[in-house]
């Protein structure tokens, strides 16, 4: 155990060496200037343009040890095992579903049997990985973004003139989703239909219209089309279900690639149930299926870490939870375990604002979400009276997050050194970590739909 400790200090001391030798290439006006200009001109081209406004407004990705990174993938992939087997004990536990938030109508969906066994082909881990711990604060199990602008990202990254110096010095690995997506896609659909075929499915990337993530569904498309699977963006409003399948137009669709939340789907459900009628009939291949929505829920994290649950997990994940998953319960009256100390959750959180956060159980983009640390005493009590009053909230333990100073590009195209919150995002294929993307922020909630940007994550090879 010392041993790896020291072998990470010293490879700790190789990551900063090469961030201090980025940041003074950048120091070189010309090579500053011909490589802004570049990512300008190619986040345009490249189509990642989030709600209107670039991606990525900084100039420089993140880099990860690949020390590092092979520990990320492991644990991930011991995290996710667990999560698989949550998924698992909840199909016939309404105590687990309880636990979980599920509603009723949201317990039909998940009841259906969408043909393949993992809970959500795609996934991502949101996490915070610093010099002497790895934490997740929550997950994205059911139509996670980012995979093919990751991609793109790293592509331009590559050819910039900044980066094209540094890897003079420095052996560089980027990271690849979009065929694992694609593969993963396939995967499923080969499941449904009880075997392989040389056959393509056609693709339907289904969500809702005019979002801020629809250049990432056209160049998903794109990709597809360009590995031989023929593919087509669609809304619910345009979808069909008749003679046996799930069309879009003119177009049947054999395997959806589903963006459409089901808290967007449920509102709208009874005026356009094509989706769900061709799913609940067995007559469409749905990726991530309706079933994501076990996992989903951040309640997901407050069964990992409830003693009352801790038979559902071996050994090695129970030591995985305990060190990667921070400490998580459904806000209500009741009495709890914390770590072994039963406490009075509502007086226990009222008492502990330092060290905690309220977040909303199903939502996204940072929204509902109250920091215990900077609040004061009465806004955290009002917070806490809101997250009762609601019923779906949860109360998680505060974690370490990850800091480093980017060069952030501002409006007028000025580059500053910036501190910013690290967000390592790894994606997870069919259960394995196979990719990555990293979000920065210069608040404490590091969301690109609250106002954050991203980078992509590319791999630093050390000495291990």
């Amino acid at each position: 155990m010392q041993k790896a400790r020291q072998s990470r200090q010293v490879n700790r001391e190789v990551l900063k060496q090469a961030i201090s030798d980025y940041n003074a290439l950048l120091d070189e006006e010309k090579l500053k200037q011909s490589s802004l200009d570049e990512l300008e001109s190619r986040l345009d081209e490249a189509k990642l343009i989030f709600g209107g406004r670039k991606l990525c407004p900084y100039l420089r990705p993140h880099f990860v040890l690949e020390s590092d990174w092979k520990r990320v993938s492991e644990i991930g992939n011991l995290i996710w095992n667990s999560l698989q087997k949550v998924k698992e004990a909840a199909i016939t536990s309404e105590e687990i579903l309880d636990e979980l938030g599920m509603t009723e109508i949201e317990r039909d969906l998940i009841s259906i049997d969408p043909g393949y066994v993992q809970v959500s082909p795609t996934a991502r881990l949101d996490s915070f990985l610093t010099d002497d711990s790895y934490s997740y604060v929550e997950l994205n199990g059911e139509s996670p973004a980012g995979i093919a602008y990751s991609d793109s990202a790293r592509d331009i990254f590559f050819e910039l003139p900044v980066m094209r110096k540094f890897m003079e010095k420095y052996e560089l690995i980027g990271l690849e989703g979009r065929t694992k997506l694609h593969d993963t896609l396939l995967s499923c659909y080969d499941e449904y239909r009880g075997g392989s075929s040389d056959e393509r499915p056609t693709v339907g990337i289904v969500d809702l219209k005019g979002l801020p993530t629809q250049q990432e569904f056209e160049l998903c498309k794109d990709f597809f089309e360009a590995k031989g699977t023929p593919s087509i963006i669609c809304s619910p409003d345009e979808l069909s279900h008749r003679d046996g399948g799930l069309y879009c137009g003119d177009t049947k669709i054999d395997l959806v690639y589903r963006r459409l939340l089901v808290n967007e789907y449920l509102p709208i459900i009874d005026e356009h149930p094509a989706l769900a009628n061709a799913y609940r009939a067995g007559d469409v291949c749905v990726a991530n299926s309706f079933r994501a929505k076990l996992i989903h829920k951040k309640a997901s994290f407050a069964v990992l870490t409830d003693e009352k649950y801790a038979g559902l997990f071996d050994k090695e994940e129970l030591q995985a939870i305990r060190d990667h998953i921070p400490w998580t319960r459904m806000v209500s009256e009741t009495v709890t375990d914390h770590y072994g100390e039963e406490i009075d959750l509502l007086e226990w959180t009222l008492a502990n604002k330092d060290r905690l956060a309220l977040k909303p159980n199903d939502d996204y983009g940072g929204h509902g979400i109250f920091i215990g640390w900077v609040s004061s005493d009465d806004e955290w009590k009002d917070a806490v009276g809101i997250a009762l009053e609601n019923g779906d909230y949860l109360v998680q333990e505060r974690v370490k997050t990850a800091k480093e100073t980017f060069p952030y590009i501002d409006a007028e195209g000025n580059v500053h050194m910036t501190e910013s919150l690290v967000d390592l995002d790894p994606m997870l294929f069919n259960g394995e970590v196979g990719s990555a993307f990293t979000r920065l922020s210069t608040t404490e909630l590091a969301n690109v739909t609250s106002g954050g940007g991203m980078v992509p994550t590319i791999i630093l090879r050390d000495s291990d």
